[in-house]
């Protein structure tokens, strides 16, 4: 990662998104002042250029009034005719001081000086007139007014001569203000467009100054989402909100390297343990089947077997037959079996034939019974649980039991994904302690009765456990000494876990 340069005069985008407002806004607010100013000078050039045709007719339309107010006198020699000769003479002397007093070389100056000396001339003529009109001095306020006129006379010619003089000037002095005025339009627009220019050259500056360390990162974030991990660090321009952001995406990353390179280490670790731990599961379970294949007892046997030929001493062939071949299916299923699974016709069947040999060799002691669901016969469970179970029944509940024995084999559905089997004796029951001892496998090895099959309680158990992958699937009920046992197994209807 690159050395971090923070930025010189900015630390953050706000404080240089705010600077580039202010300058753009200086900027504009400058244009428009210069603007301004200029087109007000302009207007006032405009304003001067006729002032002084205004001033003319003023000075011509006073001049008028003074001499409209003679007249008026002299016809009339009322005071407001008076009064108002006064004031229109001192109105005009005041516009006279407006003109040009000096001897220049200019014709328009030297026109206002002759207008100006001759209007003093005038003025002076009309006081006369007035005065002798006042002192009813009749022929000579006649006089006077007659040499006052021509002066009025030679006065408006010499202001209409002004006029028409200042006017072609001013004329002039308009259209040069106006190829101003195009001038001053045309460098305003090219003005604006340079503060355009301008500004949008700063904006563009800047906003690329920001988006390219986000486009970047924005890039780089893509590449992570695909997967790409191995993407090199980017590096922080400036300490402002996108170099913050851009350090914590760098150490994200970081950490997500490092995470998954723990995460490597541990699952590859976690492999090999797995695989050392199903190999030893594996040889565990294959040992356990082996060793409760090997449980079956001799004894049981060769005692069926002296059975059988006693029988056949005693009696005819035919039963002795079905004697000898029901024990021929009960040891062939019980050898073949030993390692897999069945169904629970095949265990059935295993029970049936275990009672027939029973009832053969103690004559018809145990009475069977047995209420089986429709449909569920081809379910598979383990091979070689049911029979067991009816063993320690016979053995351990019936065996020394004064009353005739009864066992109860029960096969239902106790819902759609459950199987419940059910094995009820009548013989001597089961304490709480010997209950918790069978499913605790606390009886010791050898304590089997000489005359079973040698598969225990416990096998079946562990069989049912590691078939199923699942505990508690196997219960003993007994009220007590003298009422006798029911075993129940809650099974699964579904396939076993593998």
């Amino acid at each position: 990662m690159k050395k971090r340069r923070p930025l010189s005069f900015f630390s953050s985008i706000q404080t240089r998104i705010n600077a580039v407002i202010v300058l753009v806004l200086a900027i504009v607010l400058g244009m428009n002042l210069f603007l301004i100013s200029e087109i007000n000078s302009a207007v006032q050039r405009i304003d001067s250029v006729f002032t002084s045709n205004v001033a003319v007719n003023t000075l011509s339309d006073t001049l008028e009034l003074i001499q409209n107010a003679v007249y008026e006198y002299l016809n009339t020699k009322s005071s407001a005719a008076l009064e108002d000769y006064y004031n229109y003479e001192q109105e005009y002397r005041t516009l006279l001081e407006e003109l040009n007093n000096e001897n220049v070389d200019s014709e328009i100056l030297m026109l206002e000086k002759n207008i100006r000396n001759m209007s003093e001339s005038y003025l002076d003529q009309t006081s006369v007139t007035v005065q002798a009109k006042r002192g009813r001095n009749v022929e000579r306020y006649k006089e006077s007014y007659e040499l006052e006129t021509q002066l009025f006379e030679y006065i408006n010619s010499y202001i209409y001569r002004l006029n028409n003089l200042l006017f072609s000037q001013n004329s002039t002095n308009y259209q040069a203000l106006i190829s101003s005025m195009q001038i001053l339009e045309k460098g305003s627009l090219i003005i604006m467009l340079a503060v355009f220019v301008i500004c949008m050259l700063l904006i563009t500056l800047l906003v690329h100054n920001m988006i390219r360390p986000l486009t970047v990162l924005s890039a780089t974030a893509h590449e992570v989402a695909g997967g790409n991990l191995d993407v090199p660090q980017l590096p922080v321009v400036y300490e402002d909100e996108v170099g913050v952001v851009t350090r914590g995406f760098n150490q994200m990353l970081a950490s997500i390297r490092e995470y998954i390179d723990r995460l490597k280490d541990s699952m590859e670790t976690e492999a090999q343990l797995k695989e050392r731990e199903l190999l030893m599961e594996a040889h565990l379970k294959e040992a356990q089947l082996k060793y409760l294949q090997a449980q079956i007892n001799p004894h049981f046997l060769f005692n069926s077997l002296n059975a059988g030929a006693q029988l056949a001493a005693m009696e005819d062939a035919e039963k002795t037959g079905v004697f000898l071949e029901r024990m021929a299916d009960f040891f062939r299923y019980n050898v073949r079996k030993m390692s897999g699974d069945a169904s629970l016709r095949e265990e059935i069947a295993s029970v049936d034939n275990y009672i027939y040999i029973l009832n053969v060799r103690f004559a018809g002691d145990i009475t069977y019974e047995k209420k089986v669901d429709a449909d569920i016969e081809e379910i598979r469970v383990p091979s070689m649980i049911l029979q067991p179970i009816v063993e320690n029944a016979v053995q351990h509940g019936i065996h020394d039991n004064l009353a005739e024995g009864r066992i109860t084999l029960t096969v239902r559905h106790a819902n759609e994904s459950t199987l419940e089997i059910t094995v009820q004796d009548n013989g001597i029951g089961m304490t709480k302690e010997k209950i918790r001892d069978i499913m605790e496998d606390h009886l010791l090895p050898g304590t089997e009765d000489s005359n079973s099959t040698g598969v225990a309680m416990s096998n079946v158990i562990h069989r049912l456990e590691l078939y199923y992958n699942q505990k508690d699937l196997l219960r003993i009920e007994s009220d007590g000494p003298g009422y006798g046992t029911e075993v129940t197994l809650t099974l699964p209807v579904t396939s076993p876990e593998t």
